[in-house]
């Protein structure tokens, strides 16, 4: 997916361009937030985003890309990423990761998070948390003219530490004008990642994708886009827009209701334990 391009550094006036498709993309993912719940389809969710996209002025940017067929993308439990919004009705203990991108004047900001349906099992709960932390460690991980091995010599530790595992086939990418491009971002290091680097005015995704079991994926052969983990095991996924700045890597995609850095997930029934610790202490 990924389209050469010979100059990868951005202007200013392209770089705040880019804010600015960032804050718009991030403001998208706080308005469906409250609407990713059990009881709802993805066909549902993905008719919300496409609305709301239209009437702000700005394009989905997925919706014939490659022919893909939506405005999002709704990934549940052992779906690793591209899965097709549909009749699917959301339900208790489902994790979703909704992967939403916006052109905006533009330029595309690409972010994704994947959210809780109801009290979700531990396992679903400790491969999300991974995820999260994964992205945030690579952040942090990052200086001007890294490489971008760095973020796999990042990420690939601590998903081992914990029991996962990163999907290697499917990577960041560097991102403008168009959806996917170089260099290409992947979440584990290889002869590539080391070369490359990452200067400041770059712009590019990270985006780990962490599995519970095998790192191994399949592909839908009939809708050629939905990508599962082989094993049948649960993925998580959580995804920002960056711009390499001389201080450091800036968060294009910072949502003002999600989840920031250091956050920490809980399940339902963890919290009403809490709950009642509280209530029998007091």
């Amino acid at each position: 997916m990924l389209k050469k391009q010979k100059k990868l550094i951005l202007t200013p006036e392209q770089q705040d361009a880019m804010r600015r498709a960032g804050r718009v993309n991030a403001r998208l993912m706080d308005y469906i937030r409250p609407h990713v719940k059990a009881g709802v389809t993805t066909l549902s969710i993905d008719n919300l985003i496409h609305s709301w996209t239209i009437d702000n002025g700005h394009i989905p940017a997925t919706l014939g890309y490659q022919n893909y067929p939506k405005s999002c993308c709704t990934s549940i439990n052992d779906v690793i990423c591209h899965g097709i919004p549909d009749e699917y009705t959301l339900k208790d203990g489902d994790i979703i990761n909704v992967d939403i991108t916006t052109i905006v004047d533009g330029w595309h900001g690409d972010q994704s998070e994947t959210f809780f349906i109801g009290d979700v099992s531990e396992q679903r709960r400790a491969v999300t948390q991974c995820a999260f932390d994964c992205l945030y460690l690579a952040i942090d991980a990052l200086t001007p003219g890294s490489r971008v091995s760095t973020i796999g010599e990042t990420v690939v530790p601590e998903a081992h530490r914990r029991g996962f595992t990163v999907v290697r086939e499917y990577v960041g990418h560097g991102l403008g004008r168009a959806f996917h491009l170089d260099p290409s971002i992947p979440h584990f290091p290889n002869r590539q990642s080391r070369i490359d680097r990452l200067y400041p005015g770059m712009c590019f995704t990270v985006e780990p994708m962490i599995n519970a079991g095998s790192r191994y994926t399949r592909s839908d052969k009939v809708d050629g886009w939905t990508v599962r983990t082989k094993d049948g095991m649960a993925s998580a996924q959580f995804e920002h827009t960056l711009l390499m700045t001389e201080d450091g890597p800036e968060i294009l995609t910072q949502t003002e209701y999600g989840p920031r850095k250091g956050h920490q997930f809980e399940c339902l029934e963890a919290d009403r334990a809490g709950e009642k610790a509280n209530a029998e202490s007091t």
